[in-house]
C-alpha cells in the first residue's frame, strides 16, 4: 500500500517510516504541509496518509480539509497524528474528514493495526470502483461485440456533432451493413453467426483511430463516426474496412466464410446545422444505394442533399 507520512519530526518520521517498510508498505515522506497537499493532488496517489497536525505552511487539518473538498476518486483514507488528547481536538479533526486519530506518543503495533482497518478500507472503495466501472461498460457496450450499443453511439454522436459545430471541424459517418448475413445465420448456425460478428468487429477496430467510434446499430449492422475526418478521410477509412474483410475470410472451425460489407458515408461540415437524424439519414440512404445496386460496395451521399425532409429516402434494408 503506497502511504504518505507528513511530520515535521525527524525523529517520528524515521521511525514510522522504518517500521511501515518493514511492514511492506511504499511510503511516501515530507515535513510540511505545503508539499503534503502537493502530493496528494500528484498522479501517483498514496491511498493512505498520515499527517501531523502541527506543521510548517498547512497543517494537517487544513490538508485534510482540503482533500476532502476535492472531487472524484479515489478515496483517501487520512489518520492524524498529534500531541492534543482533548475530546473537542478529536471532534475537530474527524469534522476535518480525518478517518482515524492517534496521539503521542504511540504504540507502533497501535498504528500497524489502524493501517489495516484503512487498508480495508481504501480495498472496500477500489473494489466498489470498479464495479461502478464494469456496470458503466455494461450499459454501454454490446455484450457480443464489445462495441458500443445503440444508445452509447448515438451519445458519442450527439457529443462529437455538438464538438464539430463549436470548433467548425468536420465530421464523418460510415454506416456498414454485413452483406446476405442470415445466409451466414443458415448456413452455419448461429454460433459460427456470433464469431464472425465478434471478428468483423475486431477488424473494423483495427482500422479505426483511437478516437474514433463503433458502435452496433443493430442487428448487423454498424455506425462509426469519425472526428475531424472530411470526405475524402472518409471514404478511406471506408477502403481499408472493406480490404480487411475481402483480403481473408473468417474461419469458423473447417469453414472459411468470405464476408463482404455495404457502406455509406457522409460528412457534416460547417456551417450546416448540427441535425443527427438528417446525418444519420444521409448515411443511410448512401447504405441504401449500395445494397439497391448489389451490395459489397462504398457510396458517398452529401449530407446537404438530404438536409431536407422531401429528399429523404426510407431505405430498405434487406440482408
Amino acid at each position: 500500500m503506497r502511504v504518505l507520512v507528513a511530520d515535521d519530526d525527524p525523529l517520528t518520521l524515521h521511525m514510522v517510516v522504518y517500521r511501515m517498510q518493514q511492514w511492506g508498505h511504499e511510503v511516501v515522506t515530507c515535513s510540511d504541509g505545503e508539499e503534503a497537499w502537493k502530493i496528494l493532488q500528484s498522479d501517483d496517489l498514496p491511498q493512505v496518509a498520515i499527517l501531523d497536525w502541527m506543521m510548517p505552511g498547512l497543517d494537517g487539518v487544513q490538508v485534510c480539509q482540503k482533500v476532502r473538498a476535492r472531487s472524484g476518486d479515489p478515496y483517501v483514507y487520512v489518520i492524524l497524528l498529534t500531541g492534543r488528547d482533548e475530546t473537542q481536538d478529536l471532534i475537530a479533526g474527524l469534522e476535518a474528514g480525518a478517518d482515524d486519530y492517534l496521539c503521542k506518543p504511540f504504540h507502533l503495533g497501535e498504528l500497524e493495526a489502524r493501517l489495516r482497518s484503512g487498508k480495508r478500507i481504501v480495498d472496500l472503495q477500489a473494489q466498489l470502483i470498479s464495479a461502478r466501472e464494469t456496470l458503466r461498460v455494461q450499459a454501454m457496450q454490446d455484450p457480443l461485440t464489445k462495441s458500443l450499443n445503440h444508445g452509447a453511439i448515438m451519445d458519442y454522436l450527439h457529443r462529437e456533432l455538438a464538438r464539430a459545430q463549436r470548433d467548425s471541424l468536420p465530421l464523418s459517418l460510415i454506416m456498414v451493413d454485413l452483406d446476405e448475413f442470415k445466409q451466414v445465420n443458415d448456413t452455419y448456425g448461429h454460433l459460427a453467426g456470433d464469431y464472425v460478428l465478434v471478428e468483423t468487429t475486431r477488424r473494423f477496430h483495427e482500422c479505426l483511430r483511437p478516437y474514433d467510434a463503433i458502435g452496433r446499430y443493430g442487428g448487423e449492422e454498424f455506425l462509426i463516426v469519425l472526428p475531424g475526418s472530411d470526405a475524402s478521410t472518409a471514404m478511406k477509412q471506408a477502403e481499408r474496412i472493406q480490404a480487411s474483410l475481402l483480403d481473408e475470410p473468417i474461419r469458423v472451425s473447417d469453414s472459411a466464410i468470405a464476408i463482404t460489407v455495404s457502406q455509406g458515408v457522409t460528412t457534416w461540415e460547417p456551417p450546416f446545422s448540427d441535425d443527427v437524424r438528417s446525418l444519420i439519414n444521409a448515411a443511410d440512404n448512401a447504405l441504401y444505394l449500395v445494397k439497391s445496386s448489389g451490395r459489397n460496395g462504398i457510396e458517398f451521399i452529401e449530407y446537404d442533399q438530404v438536409s431536407q425532409p422531401e429528399n429523404m429516402i426510407v431505405p430498405r434494408h434487406d440482408s
